[in-house]
């Protein structure tokens, strides 16, 4: 996908999966304007004062809330591409403040959907999460209804054009409240042992650079209504502990409420409309109004009856040493940007 020339409008462009998309389109590419809309202005001046980002005078900030369709209404105008990444992320957040959660995810993205169409934006690519699939928890609930309302929101396109899609993953290695930075800090801290839900607990694990390249590739190919899964491996928890703490304990504390052992990014049901390309699979729509190529013309696989992508179920793990090398980049990164 070349940005040269593009408007370019990330929603929740302060966060680990923003900063890091946005560093990648300036240094890319040639954008005529990147905005960044986000609540928070304390992270829009950190930001500012980062010098990854400072000498790029197309970069933008808005505060805004997706919340808040009048501010988007505004944000959007001239604008080709928008990046949905705003959300609530916190499971145990979620649980406990349910309405937040909902006014985010699910009404965020409807006023997302609206605004993009009343400003003729060409393309929308939003961010999901593993736990959309099969949710067990408000969170993943309200991600399953955001990618819902982005599919069917091509159904409202009409001759204004604009292509709505989806891009689902892991967990992302490092992202500000995952496992691995939490993990790190009780070893700084000279923890006696670490914290494991349960032993048999597997998850999908992505890079924020991978993350990022991903994204930028489904908006190459995107043709609207896909919901796009990247071929990432697994690993389990207890091994990661190992690896990143080896020799220090491990205490058994339980499964938390709406957590699952496995996360699963493709069920048995979606299979009946995925196809497989060499990095990826692609979900694709089911409406009446899916009257596009499909992937399978171009060389795509589909991916047989009963196929789940699970976690557990993966026959691509993450050993030891690419870890390490994940690890070490997320450090690069880090002291770069600091």
């Amino acid at each position: 996908m070349n940005l040269d020339g593009k408007s370019v409008l990330v929603t929740g462009g302060t966060g680990s999966f923003g900063r890091q998309f946005i560093r990648l389109i300036l240094t890319r590419f040639q954008p005529r304007k990147v905005v960044v809309v986000s609540r928070d202005e304390m992270k829009q001046w950190e930001m500012q004062q980062d010098p990854l980002f400072s000498g790029f005078p197309q970069l933008r900030f808005l505060l805004g809330d997706v919340r808040d369709i009048t501010r988007l209404e505004l944000a959007f105008r001239e604008v080709d591409v928008v990046v949905h990444a705003a959300a609530l992320k916190q499971v145990p957040a979620a649980e406990y403040n349910p309405l937040e959660c909902i006014h985010t995810n699910i009404l965020g993205a409807e006023n997302v959907v609206r605004a993009a169409l009343g400003a003729g934006v060409g393309q929308v690519i939003a961010l999901s999460t593993d736990k959309a699939a099969s949710p067990i928890n408000l969170y993943g609930a309200s991600k399953l209804a955001a990618d819902k309302i982005f599919v069917a929101a091509n159904n409202l396109s009409g001759t204004i054009g604009t292509r709505f899609s989806t891009v689902r993953y892991g967990n992302v290695v490092g992202s500000r409240g995952s496992v691995i930075p939490f993990f790190r800090r009780l070893v700084r801290e000279g923890a006696a042992s670490l914290p494991i839900t349960d032993p048999r607990m597997t998850r999908f694990w992505i890079t924020l650079a991978q993350g990022t390249e991903f994204v930028l590739s489904c908006l190459g190919m995107m043709r609207g209504g896909e919901i796009f899964v990247p071929k990432i491996p697994s690993m389990r928890v207890v091994e990661l502990a190992e690896v990143l703490a080896p020799g220090i304990p491990h205490r058994i504390v339980g499964v938390r409420p709406g957590e699952k052992l496995h996360e699963v990014m493709i069920t048995e049901d979606d299979a009946r409309t995925t196809v497989a390309l060499e990095d990826r699979y692609v979900i694709e729509p089911t409406g009446v109004w899916w009257t596009r190529r499909s992937f399978l013309e171009d060389g795509a696989g589909l991916v047989g009856e009963g196929f789940r992508y699970s976690s557990d179920g993966n026959d691509r793990w993450l050993g030891r040493e690419e870890l390490l090398r994940m690890l070490g980049e997320l450090d690069r990164d880090g002291a770069a940007g600091h």
